[in-house]
């Protein structure tokens, strides 16, 4: 019984705000009650964050809406969330995020075609404000070509 999931949680203000370096797939340990709220679509990315501690990465600050029908077992909202990943792309996020500007963020939040839950994260360096103003203006444009060639 193949089940169709379409479940996208994106971290839409990540592009705006941040210029992204390099981009890597991990799953996440998760409990039961947070995995049904996701496949909900109960889930929020803003403000969230990874940190590299003791040679694991975690998220931070990611909010998963407790499940509805849940009991006293349900999960806490805002709990850190470990991340998997191979030991030679934890080792290379860890060397990229020690540099002065560079941070990890969680971009896109998804379920695959097995049933697992995956984030997508990247290590990006903030933009500063003439650089959003540029990208606003990008957007722009490109709006205006597209809608000059439709006619």
């Amino acid at each position: 019984m193949a089940q169709q999931n379409n479940i996208v949680i994106k971290n839409k203000k990540a592009s705006f705000d941040y210029e992204f370096i390099e981009t890597f797939t991990a799953g996440i340990v998760l409990t039961g009650t947070e995995i049904k709220s996701l496949r909900l679509g109960k889930a929020s990315l803003v403000d969230t964050y990874c940190t590299v501690i003791k040679k694991e990465l975690w998220v931070k600050n990611m909010n998963i809406t407790e499940y509805f029908y849940g009991t006293y077992n349900n999960h806490s909202v805002r709990r850190d969330r470990k991340l998997l990943l191979k030991r030679k792309e934890l080792n290379k996020i860890e060397r990229l995020s020690k540099d002065t500007g560079f941070t990890v963020i969680p971009i896109r939040l998804f379920i695959n075609e097995k049933g697992l839950a995956k984030i997508v994260l990247t290590v990006a360096k903030g933009k500063k404000s003439y650089d959003k103003r540029q990208s606003l203006r990008e957007r722009d444009d490109k709006r205006a070509m597209d809608r000059a060639f439709k006619k």
